[in-house]
C-alpha cells in the first residue's frame, strides 16, 4: 500500500516557529509530527510513502532519507512553485491503482487500513474521510425576504461534515488535475462531481488534530501526552 504525504506548505499561521521549521517537524512530545504519522502508516501496513515536499524541503529528505530507519520506503517528489494540496500528485511517478493521501501536519487515530480497505469496496473513484463538527452562533439568525423576518432561530447550532484532509484516489483521476498549475483538493472534487465520478465518504469518529495554528498545536500535544495517543 502507497501513502503520498503532503508537506510541502508554508505553515504561515505558526509563523515566526516556521521559518525555520517545516510545519510537519514540529515536535508532539519526543517525535515531529510527521514521524508520528510514518510510524502509524507502518503499523497500518502501508510499505512506500512518497512526500510531496516544496518549502525547506531539505530539512524533511535529511530527516527522513530513504525511510529504511523507519522499516519502510520513503522517496520524494518536491515542487519549485506551490500547487496547492493536489497539484503535486500529477508529479508523482509509478503510482499504484489506489493510494492514500494524507496531510502532513496533521495527526488522528483513524485506521488507515479500514479506509483504504472501504474505498476498494465501494470502487470509488476517489474517498473523503470525514467527520461530524458543529458549530453555534453567537447570535440570533434570521432568514429575511423583501424586508419582512420569516424565521427567526436564537443562537442556533449547525451540523456538518467537515474533510479531515485524508483521502484515497484511483490514479484514473489524475488526468483531471492539470499539469504545473496550483489545484486543491476542493477542485478535484468538484471536477469529479462534475464528471459524475464515484466520490464517497468514510464517516470516522476518531481523534484528529489539523495542526494549523499554535492552539492546535498545543492541544495535540496535551493529547499525546496524556495518553500517547498517537504512537
Amino acid at each position: 500500500m502507497q501513502t503520498i504525504i503532503l508537506a510541502g506548505g508554508r505553515g504561515t499561521r505558526l509563523d515566526p516557529f516556521s521559518r525555520i521549521l517545516p510545519k510537519p517537524l514540529f515536535p508532539i512530545g519526543d517525535k515531529p509530527i510527521a514521524e508520528i504519522l510514518v510510524h502509524q502508516l507502518q503499523h497500518a501496513g502501508v510499505n512506500e510513502i512518497i512526500m510531496c515536499l516544496g518549502y525547506l524541503a531539505d530539512f524533511i529528505k535529511l530527516y527522513f532519507q530513504d525511510g529504511s530507519y523507519f522499516g519502510l520506503k520513503i522517496r520524494y517528489s518536491v515542487e519549485t512553485d506551490p500547487l496547492g494540496t493536489a497539484g503535486p500528485l500529477r508529479m508523482v511517478n509509478d503510482l499504484e491503482e489506489n493510494f492514500l493521501v494524507v496531510n502532513g501536519d496533521e495527526l488522528t487515530t483513524l485506521d488507515f487500513g479500514a479506509l483504504y480497505e472501504h474505498h476498494l469496496a465501494k470502487k470509488a473513484d476517489m474517498t473523503v474521510a470525514v467527520q461530524k463538527k458543529s458549530v453555534s452562533s453567537s447570535f440570533g439568525v434570521l432568514e429575511v425576504k423583501d424586508g419582512q423576518i420569516t424565521t427567526y432561530s436564537e443562537k442556533p447550532t449547525t451540523n456538518y461534515w467537515a474533510s479531515m484532509g485524508i483521502y484515497v484516489i484511483n490514479k484514473r483521476v489524475l488526468s483531471l488535475i492539470p499539469e504545473n498549475k496550483r489545484f486543491d483538493m476542493p477542485d478535484l472534487v468538484q471536477r469529479l462531481l462534475l464528471e459524475h465520478a464515484q466520490v464517497v465518504s468514510y464517516e470516522s469518529e476518531d481523534l484528529w488534530f489539523d495542526i494549523g495554528t499554535m492552539a492546535d498545536l498545543e492541544k495535540a500535544k496535551q493529547e499525546f501526552q496524556g495518553g500517547n495517543a498517537f504512537s
